[in-house]
């Protein structure tokens, strides 16, 4: 077996793209994909996305709030498009976008987006390892790096693993909104 690389990693390195077309199976009876196969297919390919990056198998530790902004039909494609945006010590979180248009490509939109956070897991024991950080490139990537670190204090505020006053980073930006 390879060796893993802790390298740092490019977010374009474990960046996935997943197409799906919704048939009449993922739907519910008005005709619109049923949001748990949605929900399936964004842990999907945020997993391979996590796992790449890791280079390890992954497994999924929490899902950030999923709204269903836009109805998605029968017959419709949909896109989703996963990325690492920031590595912890043995976890990363993913950003999940998703996207349909119809057969030909028109009428494009994005219906939903989530973060999912992963933590990956060695192959004989299943205990938790050690993961590459990521290299954001583009102000985007930045912006999401950035940003992950609060969205990280909320998750483990909200799991009752650390307490709000122990919340470093949402105290610095609330102080920096002042």
């Amino acid at each position: 077996m390879a060796e893993r690389s802790l390298q740092p990693k490019k977010v374009s390195e474990s960046r996935t793209v997943m197409t799906e077309m919704v048939l009449p199976n993922d739907a519910n009876a008005i005709g619109n994909l049923m949001g748990g196969n949605l929900m399936r297919w964004m842990d999907t390919v945020a997993a391979i996305c996590a796992g790449r990056h890791c280079e390890a198998h992954v497994v999924t530790a929490a899902v950030d709030h999923i709204s269903f902004q836009r109805p998605i039909q029968v017959g419709e494609i949909v896109t989703l498009e996963a990325v690492v945006t920031r590595a912890f010590n043995t976890s990363v979180e993913v950003y999940v976008q998703v996207f349909s248009s119809d057969i030909k490509g028109h009428n494009p939109r994005r219906c939903n987006h989530a973060y999912f956070t992963f933590v990956a897991i060695d192959d004989t024991n299943r205990t938790p390892i050690e993961v590459p950080a990521v290299i954001p490139l583009s102000s985007e990537e930045q912006d999401l790096y950035d940003s992950a670190a609060r969205r990280r204090e909320i998750r483990l505020i909200l799991s009752g693993r650390i307490k709000p006053k122990d919340a470093t980073e949402m105290r610095r930006f609330f102080a920096e909104l002042e």
